[in-house]
């Protein structure tokens, strides 16, 4: 998504904290994945994504960091830091920062190629770090192509975070 306003953020997470009450009556926790809409970044700077964070009930929703939206400009560290105890997941993927960045076609792409975690440029020591100190996060998915996913997988269990 290139266009979102806060009025509309607003609209969807006041429908989201109340069918996220639904949920935690039935057992169960409501969660939101960064990858969309939320990334829109608003006159003033911040991202939609931020605002979401901050209208959405604490004891009813959590979220999963998408690494690859360091192509937007969040951080994971910065996220898990900034919103400690918010975050219950991530899905990890690396970029190769120093490949440049791909087209955008048909409203895709623009963003640095995805590699293997350990591959690419993203800082995973301060990433894992900040997870850790902020608490809550207990899945960890490697989101890739299989190939990738294979190299990941390795690299995460070399790491021993």
């Amino acid at each position: 998504a290139t266009t979102g306003t806060l009025e509309e953020a607003k609209m969807l997470t006041d429908q989201f904290n109340k069918m996220a009450a639904d949920i935690v009556k039935a057992g169960m926790r409501a969660g939101s994945h960064n990858e969309a809409f939320d990334l829109v970044k608003l006159p003033h700077g911040t991202f939609i994504y931020d605002h979401i964070i901050a209208m959405t009930d604490p004891k009813l929703i959590g979220f999963q960091f998408q690494m690859s939206t360091y192509n937007t400009g969040l951080i994971a560290a910065e996220y898990f830091a900034k919103y400690p105890t918010r975050f219950f997941s991530m899905h990890l993927q690396d970029l190769d920062i120093k490949a440049g960045r791909t087209p955008v076609v048909n409203g895709r792409g623009g963003g640095y190629p995805q590699t293997s975690i350990g591959k690419g440029g993203l800082d995973w020591t301060a990433t894992f770090a900040a997870a850790k100190k902020a608490g809550g996060i207990k899945n960890y998915f490697v989101e890739q192509a299989m190939p990738l996913t294979i190299e990941s997988v390795a690299a995460l269990k070399a790491m021993n975070t």
